[in-house]
């Protein structure tokens, strides 16, 4: 008798600490984890070489990277010659890329088919977060109802479902959670403006609320900064 295949999810990760966190919490979960990174244009390519690194780290079964050049369309100061600011402001801030969101999650439910996968999971939050729309409950919730109607998979009835959990989770918890995973924090980059060796400029939101996550969490803080 074969043995039963292991369950697939894809997992969108970006090299940071929150998508580093929902790969492990995804392998918990009993899934084999197929690790999908984007190279879109942002101002440093640091992230993704942490990606690289967070996939050996946890060990998951596939790790793809996918380019889609968004710069091309610029509107963030992660795309465009727009300075990162190093405090954050009202309203949605400069560092919101157009459709980013939509766009990985888009890839990633055309992945996701391919493999036959049951989920698709995504590390954005709606408590820490930085204004993004495309972070809120709403537009998870808006999304996997468009994966079962987008996707042959959908329409036979088994789509795959869009998951977030860490959605209502502060940086502290989500800290404390890759603690209890065995997440090393050393191998991830969140900075908006990390140099060439990832180190991290200590200013921009991303900072401030990854370095106000260990704080809150008791947890020593293991980023490098320029």
């Amino acid at each position: 008798m074969s043995k039963p295949t292991q369950a697939r999810a894809v997992v969108l990760l970006s090299g940071g600490m929150d998508s580093a966190v929902t790969v492990a919490m995804a392998q918990e979960q009993g899934y084999a984890v197929h690790a999908l990174s984007v190279a879109y244009g942002q101002r440093h390519s640091a992230e993704l070489a942490a990606s690289n690194r967070v996939c050996q780290m946890l060990g998951v079964a596939e790790h793809k990277t996918v380019d889609i050049d968004l710069r091309s369309i610029g509107g963030s100061a992660l795309t465009a010659d727009i300075d990162v600011p190093e405090e954050g402001g009202d309203g949605i801030p400069v560092t919101y890329v157009p459709a980013r969101n939509t766009i990985m999650l888009s890839v990633a439910m055309g992945w996701a088919e391919v493999l036959d996968a049951e989920a698709i999971y995504c590390g954005v939050n709606a408590v820490d977060y930085s204004g993004y729309p495309d972070c809120r409950p709403a537009f998870i919730e808006a999304f996997d109802r468009l994966a079962q109607v987008a996707t042959k998979a959908g329409v036979e009835g088994h789509g795959p479902q869009v998951r977030a959990p860490l959605m209502h989770m502060s940086k502290a918890d989500i800290v404390r959670e890759g603690v209890r995973l065995g997440v090393d924090f050393a191998q991830t980059v969140s900075c908006y403006q990390a140099d060439d060796h990832g180190r991290a400029c200590g200013h921009c939101d991303a900072c401030r609320l990854r370095a106000q996550g260990f704080a809150e969490a008791g947890v020593d803080d293991p980023t490098r900064y320029a």
